[in-house]
């Protein structure tokens, strides 16, 4: 339905406007009627990344997917007292409240056993603000993936992507697997750069902001120029060409898009609270699979309460394979993936391995969030989605770093320490 909210200008006065999206059940607030231009995304400034990450599913030429919730079943809560925990950061004390000011966060929420047990939000945030993924969503890509393989849409993780997509018949990707697309070791180049206008991500984004997103995404993913650098399985490089090619493969296996997929098996069966939105290319298809997911911060957390309970749904039914969670956390072995940092390696299912660093000093509590048995899905300028299983912790947070992809000693390590701190304490 149509409904109306405040807006938030950049230097502008607030007034009410229609809910621009009117499949929407409940009009996000607040609404945003000066929007920056989604070409610029990766040179945006503070508040235009605030306004522009809460409107990322109004920000383009073409409409969003609406995935519906029914029979909506909010976590219940039951509050703890965060205040005083705390982390060491180069020789430094830091508080939470600390922690929210150096990362520019914009909301967050912590889980434990189920409950909401502490939220935050900023900027004008609200519980119905639907902020955008960026790569979070390769998770939720990524988890969908696992539903299709429970449900027989897709026969193997190791069959090669050719056997569902035909567009990449000629080009590089064509002997890649499915699992290798997963864990990003497909061997095909692709320039990540985000501080390189000329890089293959800033030309992806640009690709988003035409007219023929589609058509110009799929030229440049699949350009028969794009060569292969190593054998698939070999070396890990992160790719979201990789991972908009993962989405668009599955979208051809399963036969509708991610948006309807997400809607039908998790969002609607698992009591999601509110309606969200998948970024797509034209409405009921083409949803991205890199990134794109707009949901709200409870149901972001929600999504890693599902994770959590191994793709348990409220009725019993388990629309995950066995091991599926377990699996997706086994860090690839490939070259690049494991370090001196990261012995263990620091990728698997589109999820990261973002424990401490072996080698890290002057830091802590250096423990809490064990490598082998928590997901990070990560993306650009400060999402997460934390998921621990064997502590039934889930955190997530929203953040407008300044920086894309600052240094993993700077706010990622930060992020390790403070939910390894929240950890401690929940365990009490």
């Amino acid at each position: 339905m149509w409904c109306s909210g405040t807006v938030l200008q950049v230097n502008a006065a607030q007034t009410p406007i229609a809910c621009p999206v009117a499949q929407l059940s409940v009009c996000p607030a607040p609404l945003d009627n000066q929007l920056p231009d989604v070409k610029d995304m990766l040179t945006w400034n503070q508040q235009q990344r605030v306004i522009g990450f809460r409107n990322d599913y109004r920000s383009y030429f073409y409409a969003g997917d609406v995935f519906k919730a029914a029979k909506a079943a909010p976590l219940s809560r039951e509050a703890r007292d965060l205040s005083a925990v705390n982390y060491q950061y180069q020789g430094q004390n830091y508080t939470l409240s600390d922690y929210l000011k150096r990362n520019n966060a914009t909301g967050m929420m912590v889980i434990k056993d189920g409950k909401i047990v502490w939220d935050y939000y900023s900027e004008g945030n609200t519980n119905t603000t639907l902020w955008t993924s960026r790569s979070v969503g390769k998770a939720v890509v990524s988890t969908l993936v696992g539903i299709a393989l429970k449900e027989g849409k897709i026969a193997s993780l190791d069959d090669a992507i050719i056997k569902y997509n035909p567009d990449v018949r000629g080009t590089a990707w064509e002997q890649v697997t499915i699992r290798q697309l997963m864990q990003h070791t497909s061997g095909v180049t692709w320039n990540e750069d985000y501080t390189n206008p000329k890089s293959d991500f800033a030309l992806f984004t640009e690709c988003e902001a035409n007219k023929q997103t589609y058509d110009c995404v799929n030229r440049l993913v699949n350009d028969p120029q794009r060569k292969a650098y190593a054998k698939p399985g070999q070396v890990w490089s992160y790719s979201s060409g990789g991972a908009w090619l993962l989405g668009d493969t599955l979208e051809k296996a399963i036969s509708k898009s991610l948006a309807q997929y997400l809607e039908e098996k998790v969002w609607q069966p698992y009591g999601m609270v509110h309606d969200g939105v998948w970024q797509s290319y034209q409405t009921g298809k083409h949803s991205v699979g890199a990134h794109g997911f707009n949901a709200t911060l409870e149901d972001w957390g929600k999504f890693g309460v599902f994770i959590m309970n191994e793709g348990v749904l409220p009725n019993g039914t388990k629309v995950l394979p066995d091991n599926w969670v377990a699996d997706a956390r086994t860090w690839v072995k490939a070259k690049n993936s494991i370090s001196a940092e990261h012995p263990e390696g620091i990728y698997g299912y589109q999820w990261w391995n973002n424990s401490v660093p072996a080698d890290s000093k002057d830091v802590g509590p250096k423990q809490g969030l064990t490598s082998a048995d928590t997901l990070w899905a990560l993306g650009i300028f400060g999402q997460m989605m934390v998921v621990n299983p064997q502590q039934k912790l889930v955190i997530v947070q929203w953040s407008v770093w300044p920086k894309a992809k600052p240094e993993p000693n700077a706010e990622p390590l930060e992020a390790s320490l403070m939910f390894n701190a929240i950890a401690n304490n929940l365990a009490k």
